[in-house]
């Protein structure tokens, strides 16, 4: 554990735990929380209900989905290749081949900067197991509103369980790390100032290419810490009965404004 890898072992496994796994070539990574008895609670968005761009992204949101190590149906779970929402899975279905990681909390500012890859740690401090098991048991039962790949993904859903934090405006990207890291490196290939300066004499542009580069750098980690759910001033506990409310089923955010949180009975 720690900033080269958060790599662990399925005996180290506790109760709540906020696991993930890499998919594409560590392109992507898919997130859950650690139930009990091999199981892990998780969002997803089953194949057949894509975005439908015709790109990548298409890809992306269906390695989220459930899948056995192995081209046949799992024993534990049947087939949950095309099930969307919160859903249970055993750990093998989770994993689909990867290796398993622990999200580590509550880690400090260089901590979080050395981790160069967004959706790996954070700032805020988890709750206690029970809390964090209660939550995404609840959503389980009760639904997380629909997947969205920069605004309510699956790394979304296990912070959410693990803090009860949401971001009070509406403008936010959510509380996924690999989003927010994803916009914070484009905003600072987009914003450096010495992009148009380093073609004209050599010795400037090396010169310009290498304060270009320290630039972009420090625009990408400002931009990482201050979009962490941990640093954010905006962000809020939202019980998750509240969450859950009907009117709030579609944009988990709403909820943060809600005046009188609201039980959903099943």
């Amino acid at each position: 554990m720690g900033v080269l890898s958060n790599k662990i072992k399925r005996d180290q496994l506790k109760p709540g735990d906020h696991i993930y796994s890499w998919r594409h070539f560590y392109l992507y990574s898919h997130h859950g929380i650690y139930d009990t008895e091999g199981k892990v609670i998780h969002f997803t968005q089953g194949a057949g209900h894509e975005i439908g761009r015709g790109t990548v992204l298409d890809r992306i949101i269906s390695s989220s989905c459930p899948t056995p190590p192995i081209s046949t149906e799992c024993e534990i779970c049947g087939d949950q290749s095309r099930l969307d929402g919160v859903i249970s899975s055993c750990i093998d279905c989770f994993l689909s081949g990867g290796n398993l990681y622990l999200f580590e909390y509550g880690v400090s500012p260089v901590f979080y900067l050395a981790s160069a890859r967004g959706g790996t740690c954070t700032l805020a401090k988890s709750d206690p197991p029970e809390d964090v098991l209660h939550r995404a048991s609840y959503l389980l039962q009760n639904g997380f509103g629909s997947y969205n790949l920069s605004n309510n993904n699956c790394e979304d859903f296990a912070i959410y369980c693990k803090t009860g934090l949401l971001v009070e405006t509406a403008t936010s990207v959510g509380r996924s790390g690999q989003a927010a890291a994803f916009q914070a490196a484009t905003s600072a290939v987009r914003s450096s100032p010495l992009r148009y300066l380093t073609t004209r004499v050599t010795g400037l542009a090396v010169g310009g290419l290498a304060v270009e580069g320290l630039v972009s750098c420090g625009s990408y980690c400002v931009s990482r810490l201050v979009s962490d759910i941990g640093f954010r001033h905006d962000a809020v506990k939202v019980p998750v009965e509240r969450l859950v409310d009907q009117s709030h089923l579609c944009d988990p955010q709403a909820a943060v404004n809600s005046p009188t949180p609201r039980v959903v009975l099943s």
